[in-house]
C-alpha cells in the first residue's frame, strides 16, 4: 500500500512516498514502511512554492501515479499558521481529488517517534516561544504545549528529561544549554541519521519531522481503513492575523449633535 507524507510544521517542506506494509528492517525501532523516495527542503518562506513540486518529483521518481496512492499522511502541527496551512490543504487537496483517505498526525510525533528514553521534541514557535512535547521510548508524554524556551527547560528537567532534539533547540542554545542534543532518530530510515543540514542548526538540531515516522503513526488505522477524522491544525494559540474590530457604536448624544446643528451648538455653549 502506497503512502504519500508531508510535513510543512516547521523551517523544512518534507515529503516521502512510503510503501506501508513492507517487511519491516532490522533495525530497532523500526516500523513497517519502505521508504520509495523523499525530498526535504529548507526554507521557512516558500512551502507553498516548494510542496506541490516535491511531491510531483517524489512520485516520478518512485515511478508511481498519483492514482496508485492509497492514503495521504499530514503533519498537522503544532506550527507557524501560514506554513502549517500550506501543508495541510494541499494534502487535503491532493485525497480530495484522488478519493482517498487523509489522516492528521501531531507533526511533534515525526520526530519523537524515532527517540529512546526521555527525550524533548522543541520547534519554532517564533514570538520567543516554542512548541514542544515530553517523550518515552518514542511515545509522546501528554499533549503538545507552547511556552518561553527557559520555562519549557525547566519542565523538561524536572520530568527528569536531559537530552533534547529539534530545530528548536538551536534557536534558544542558552535555554537548552544543560541538555544533550539528540544527534540522530533511532530505525528512522529515510531520513540521515544526523538529519538533514539546514539553517535551524547543527546536526541534531536541525532534525526534522520525518514523513516516514508519520505514516508509522498513522499505519495501524491507514491499514485497518479505518476513516480518519477531519484535518485540525494543531495551532496552540491564536494566529497572528486577526479580524478587523467592528467600527466603535456611536453614542446617542454625538448623533444628536451631528443630525441637528443647534443642538450641536447648545451643547458647545
Amino acid at each position: 500500500m502506497l503512502v504519500l507524507a508531508l510535513d510543512t510544521s516547521t523551517a523544512a517542506c518534507t515529503v516521502a512516498l512510503v510503501e506501508l506494509g513492507a517487511p519491516a528492517s532490522v533495525a530497532v525501532g523500526s516500523g513497517p514502511e519502505r521508504v520509495l523516495a523523499q525530498r526535504c527542503v529548507w526554507d521557512a518562506r516558500r512551502h507553498g512554492e516548494l510542496l506541490a513540486p516535491m511531491m510531483s518529483a517524489v512520485l516520478t521518481e518512485a515511478r508511481v501515479r498519483p492514482p496508485d496512492v492509497a492514503a495521504v499522511v499530514v503533519g498537522v502541527g503544532p506550527g507557524p499558521f501560514t506554513s502549517l496551512r500550506v501543508g495541510m490543504v494541499t494534502g487535503s487537496a491532493f485525497a480530495a481529488a484522488l478519493g482517498i483517505p487523509a489522516h492528521g498526525v501531531c507533526s511533534l510525533d515525526g520526530i519523537g517517534l524515532g527517540t529512546a528514553g526521555p527525550v524533548g521534541v522543541v520547534t519554532d514557535a517564533r514570538r520567543r516561544e516554542v512548541f514542544w512535547a515530553r517523550y518515552q521510548d518514542g511515545a509522546r508524554q501528554g499533549e503538545p504545549a507552547v511556552g518561553a524556551p527557559a520555562a519549557v527547560a525547566a519542565d523538561l528537567l524536572a520530568a527528569g528529561v536531559r537530552r533534547v532534539v529539534g530545530p528548536g533547540v538551536a534557536l534558544y542554545p542558552e535555554a537548552f544549554a544543560s541538555f544533550e542534543p539528540v544527534t540522530r532518530l533511532v530505525g528512522e530510515s529515510g531520513q540521515p541519521d544526523a538529519g538533514p543540514a539546514g539553517p535551524a542548526g547543527p546536526a541534531g538540531a536541525s532534525i526534522c519531522p520525518a514523513p516516514p515516522l508519520l505514516v508509522r503513526v498513522a499505519a495501524a488505522a491507514i491499514l485497518d481503513g479505518r476513516a480518519p477524522g477531519p484535518l485540525v491544525p494543531l495551532y496552540l494559540r491564536r494566529p497572528d492575523a486577526a479580524e478587523p474590530r467592528p467600527p466603535k457604536t456611536v453614542t446617542a448624544a454625538t448623533e444628536a449633535g451631528a443630525g441637528d446643528p443647534a443642538a450641536a451648538g447648545a451643547t458647545a455653549g
